[in-house]
């Protein structure tokens, strides 16, 4: 039987990237640093995943086992299995690469030349290969050929909406959206691709990591920072709101501009994409609290992340933005006093102002004609 080891036991492990594996008949191991998820999957070696759309159903994840990611046996599992993926967020990815080195050390030592596959199915503009930038920091460089020959870093874009669980009874429990996609880059797989059912191949990732961030990204985070503004607690109460609906709608158009420019997408098909996932935000049966989404505003306002990489694709080719402006100048009036990313961001700027604040974070010019946009409009939120 093929067999997996998945990082990170959360909702979306659970709900997502788990389910599809273990659909897919693979044995899946979650390693895990939560003692309670890995303390129930060891012990019951199943968990329900509700699948709510127009129709509400659950399915029952069987065959799965876990292990605390601190133990050393871990090292062995890494040593013989067929598959790795994670769902651990970007900045786990650092944490969990000495650990897939030593891993590979032992399996390489071993004299194991099977083919094995990395895949991170992060929110992350290539992610695998990052984390494989990291676990090369690591590997003893005895083992180089080793892990080119043998060992493929598959690049991946994932999009589904895995809300915290309202099934209190269960810790295993998961709630997850009808909707889901997985896309990998095939080019970089190492001999033979598994067969899962979920998973699609492409050589032309970037197209897609572009249409999920510049769409479902954009749209979510300033649905957020929109709704946060109006004093709504979750997503689905601010996409109700006809007016913010109508600016992140316009949002997305103008993002999704960017993408028929630079990728040739088809203009009628991706406005069906950006009202599907309208849709997707309005589902009565996700209750996704704007927190969640709304957290870290550091990160989310990052060069290469979901709100100014489609801003500077507008520049790059003349394209109206006046709502994607917007969207950033809500994201620096974002407040929550339980998110260490957002006090920062408020901290920065009652000291330095909001050119200032967002040249630092975002890297664009304090002085240009962008910024001094943004500055205004977050004058105008801010009132």
């Amino acid at each position: 039987m093929t067999t997996a080891i998945h990082f990170g036991a959360g909702n979306i492990g659970r709900g997502f990237i788990g389910k599809l594996l273990a659909d897919a008949g693979i044995r899946v191991t979650f390693a895990d640093v939560n003692p309670q998820l890995v303390d129930e999957l060891q012990r019951r070696h199943s968990y329900p995943v509700h699948i709510v759309g127009q129709e509400v159903r659950t399915d029952i994840v069987t065959g799965v086992d876990a292990i605390d990611s601190r133990e050393i046996e871990l090292l062995e599992l890494i040593a013989g299995t067929d598959l790795i993926t994670t769902a651990v967020g970007p900045t786990v990815l650092t944490l969990i690469a000495k650990t897939l080195a030593d891993g590979l050390q032992q399996r390489f030592e071993r004299g194991n030349r099977s083919p094995l596959n990395i895949i991170a199915c992060e929110n992350q503009v290539r992610g695998t290969s990052f984390l494989k930038s990291e676990v090369l920091k690591y590997l003893d460089a005895r083992y180089l050929p080793d892990l080119e020959q043998y060992v493929g870093f598959v690049d991946s874009a994932v999009d589904r909406i895995v809300p915290p669980s309202t099934d209190t009874s269960d810790p295993l429990a998961v709630t997850v959206e009808t909707f889901s996609e997985w896309i990998v880059d095939q080019t970089q797989f190492k001999s033979p691709v598994p067969a899962i059912a979920g998973m699609e191949l492409t050589d032309n990732l970037m197209a897609f990591v572009e249409r999920k961030l510049f769409t479902l990204n954009t749209g979510h985070i300033i649905t957020a920072y929109l709704g946060a503004l109006a004093g709504y607690r979750t997503i689905g109460e601010a996409i109700a709101d006809p007016m913010i609906r109508q600016q992140v709608q316009a949002a997305m158009q103008e993002s999704g501009a960017v993408l028929i420019r630079r990728y040739g997408f088809d203009q009628a098909r991706h406005h069906a994409y950006i009202e599907k996932i309208l849709g997707r935000f309005a589902n009565p049966h996700l209750v996704d609290e704007i927190d969640r989404v709304g957290r870290q505003p550091i990160r989310k306002l990052g060069p290469e992340d979901r709100l100014i990489k489609p801003l500077l694709g507008t520049l790059e080719y003349g394209i109206d933005n006046a709502n994607l402006l917007k969207g950033i100048a809500a994201a620096f009036c974002y407040r929550n006093e339980d998110d260490p990313q957002a006090v920062e961001l408020q901290q920065r700027l009652a000291a330095e102002g909001l050119k200032a604040t967002l040249a630092h974070y975002t890297g664009l010019d304090a002085d240009s004609a962008v910024a001094g946009q943004i500055e205004q409009r977050y004058r105008e939120l801010s009132r």
